[in-house]
């Protein structure tokens, strides 16, 4: 009977449409989200393509500071010391680098290749300013460790919060 009345069905399918609109939407957030993370969490891939490009890769990198100094490390397994570069400008510190690797394994019966390459730049914002001609780098055992020694100190200063009744 309700498809008789063309009225009520018109409205049927615009609820209909509605919803189905809404839906697709959802499914397509959704999509978006999982792509983004199944393809390239800035934190948990190495060296597979991912949102940026194949070969790109963003390492963990931890920033400390104590009162006349900052600490930054980063962790870059599997990169010559020779293929990281450091510089800073200002507040800026910038690490780039590019790991190269192949590995192979002949036997009699069989010939297995694998490689993987990767390239990285990290520019982090440093929370005080540093002397520049203090500054220095270590890399061990995959962590580049850079220590800067701040111009001045800094002190923590508390700020009490007024409250009005």
């Amino acid at each position: 009977m309700k498809n008789l009345i063309p009225w009520l069905k018109r409205k049927n399918e615009v609820k209909n449409y509605k919803e189905n609109s809404i839906a697709n939407f959802h499914k397509e957030i959704n999509s978006l989200f999982d792509r983004f993370f199944e393809t390239g969490s800035l934190l948990s891939r190495d060296f597979s393509g991912n949102i940026f490009g194949e070969g790109y890769w963003m390492p963990k990198i931890d920033v400390s500071e104590g009162k006349k100094d900052i600490t930054v490390k980063a962790e870059i397994p599997g990169i010559d010391a020779k293929d990281l570069d450091i510089s800073i400008d200002g507040r800026r510190l910038t690490i780039k680098g590019e790991k190269k690797h192949e590995q192979e394994t002949k036997k009699e019966n069989y010939h297995h290749l694998e490689s993987s390459y990767g390239y990285f730049n990290r520019t982090i914002e440093l929370p005080a300013d540093v002397i520049e001609s203090e500054i220095n780098a270590s890399y061990k055992n995959g962590i580049l460790k850079i220590e800067m020694k701040k111009t001045k100190e800094t002190e923590s200063k508390t700020i009490k919060v007024k409250t009005e009744l």
